[in-house]
């Protein structure tokens, strides 16, 4: 006997939108992965001809959003596109659905023979809301996205780790790790910041020092749908394709966190 509700308008509507996000954030994973693959070559290529680290900088950052940008546009025509590296069009505030891309997120680190710390951050909003995103931390050959959330993570440390950068410290989130008793661990790229609570290897990023939404998008989107707290440091929602991109602060932490870091860093 066929079950009426199985077959019902309203939840094929809602089985379609959920393959397609996760088409969606596979497509965001592949590219942001190819991107880094890109960079990767870059990078060693550059590195071995001697050239100068702000110059290998410079170019991967045109490398990767050109690619991104070609990419999107031959996969997803109909689509915007909100890049740092590319001109704003304004048109993107009326359109359907926006992918906001970091070509290269740390970028500084990139330029430092080595370093894994940076990232290439893909996201797709719709109607102001994350649907679907992926970070690929090139240099450790992983990519995480929505469409594959990373496993549940294990029991909280005695000791809550605050992933911090090695130069830029705002007093909120250094009052917020004292108050906790935290440990800090100095890691570059937001995008990698992120990911290290995803991984299980930090407890809590905060930032407060005023970010764009091409360094939080991506990120956010993944630590969503790894379960964890995402918002702004007032416990608000985050927004984006807005028509100011700027961001002032931000919150991922593991949800056993989150009463105690929003209890500090709302004073």
């Amino acid at each position: 006997m066929t079950n009426p509700a199985a077959s019902s308008p309203l939840l094929s509507a809602s089985s379609r939108a959920t393959s397609r996000r996760a088409a969606d954030g596979r497509a965001a994973a592949e590219i942001a992965a190819a991107a880094g693959a890109l960079l990767l070559a870059h990078r060693a290529d550059r590195e071995r001809a001697g050239a100068d680290p702000a110059d290998i900088r410079k170019a991967g950052d045109q490398l990767s959003h050109d690619y991104l940008a070609a990419t999107l546009g031959e996969r997803f025509p109909g689509d915007a596109v909100l890049s740092e590296e590319g001109a704003d069009d304004r048109a993107r505030l009326t359109a359907d659905r926006v992918w906001i891309v970091d070509p290269l997120d740390g970028t500084r680190e990139f330029g430092e023979p080595g370093r894994s710390d940076w990232a290439v951050h893909v996201a797709l909003v719709e109607a102001g809301r994350l649907v679907a995103g992926a970070v690929a931390l090139p240099g450790l050959g992983v990519t995480f996205s929505t469409a594959d959330p990373a496993a549940p993570l294990s029991a909280l440390p005695a000791v809550p780790r605050v992933v911090v950068s090695r130069t830029r410290r705002p007093a909120p989130v250094m009052a917020m790790a004292e108050a906790l008793g935290a440990e800090l661990v100095e890691m570059g790229s937001a995008g990698a910041k992120a990911m290290a609570v995803v991984r299980g290897e930090a407890d809590i990023y905060a930032h407060s020092g005023g970010q764009y939404e091409w360094d939080s998008a991506a990120p956010v989107a993944v630590a969503r749908a790894a379960g964890l707290h995402v918002s702004r440091i007032d416990g608000s929602e985050l927004h984006y394709n807005q028509e100011n991109p700027w961001l002032p602060d931000l919150l991922i932490c593991r949800p056993e966190l989150t009463d105690r870091a929003l209890g500090v860093l709302g004073r």
